[in-house]
């Protein structure tokens, strides 16, 4: 797979990912409160990596490494615990799917941290052959409103990836596109397997 087109994907992904949250936190309390401010936290480090993979903002290294330490903070346990059983109140966006399907959700978060904490070690890494390409065209704003993307097609599968995971170590030496697609890619399959689209209220 070409370095451009995995650039392009990523954003598009992260574009998605970011659009998608949509938070009604005037009506949010507790628990579900709680894991909407995690979210929008995500949102807002995921819309300044996007940026800065897209070509819209200045590729800084330590502002990658700044907004992957927020996703890395948000992720695992930090966000699991925000999910006790049965937490559906309106107007959480959770699927119930998400304790049926425990194991797979904590894995998801899991790898979320693990994909992160990899992004801030690959931070220097920018630049593969194509990575300022056609891939840099994919800009933010131009599928903002692309929630098919968030279909069933994600490119990771949806499921708990850590399995087939490099190692920290391999990963740390990979361009930082590619592993900032491998972090799109697993908010991406989380949000569409365990989050209520809007016309599914």
């Amino acid at each position: 797979m070409k370095p451009a087109f995995v650039l392009g994907t990523a954003v598009v992904l992260s574009a998605a990912v970011t659009s998608g949250v949509v938070l009604a936190h005037g009506d949010a309390t507790g628990v579900v409160k709680e894991r909407m401010d995690l979210m929008k936290d995500m949102k807002g480090a995921m819309k300044s990596l996007s940026e800065m993979f897209s070509g819209e903002a200045t590729y800084d290294a330590a502002k990658v490494r700044e907004a992957a330490a927020v996703l890395e903070a948000a992720s695992g346990e930090a966000m699991t615990r925000l999910f006790p059983e049965g937490s559906l109140h309106m107007p959480s966006e959770a699927k119930a799917e998400i304790w049926q399907e425990w194991a797979r959700f904590q894995g998801m978060a899991d790898d979320l941290g693990h994909y992160s904490r990899a992004l801030a070690e690959s931070a220097d890494n920018r630049g593969g052959a194509g990575s300022q390409g056609s891939g840099t065209m994919m800009g933010t704003h131009s599928m903002m409103g692309g929630d098919a993307m968030m279909g069933g097609h994600s490119m990771m599968g949806g499921s708990g990836m850590m399995g087939g995971a490099p190692s920290a170590e391999h990963l740390a030496q990979m361009p930082s596109e590619m592993v900032f697609k491998m972090v799109t890619d697993t908010c991406s399959s989380c949000h569409t397997r365990y989050r209520v689209e809007k016309d599914e209220h």
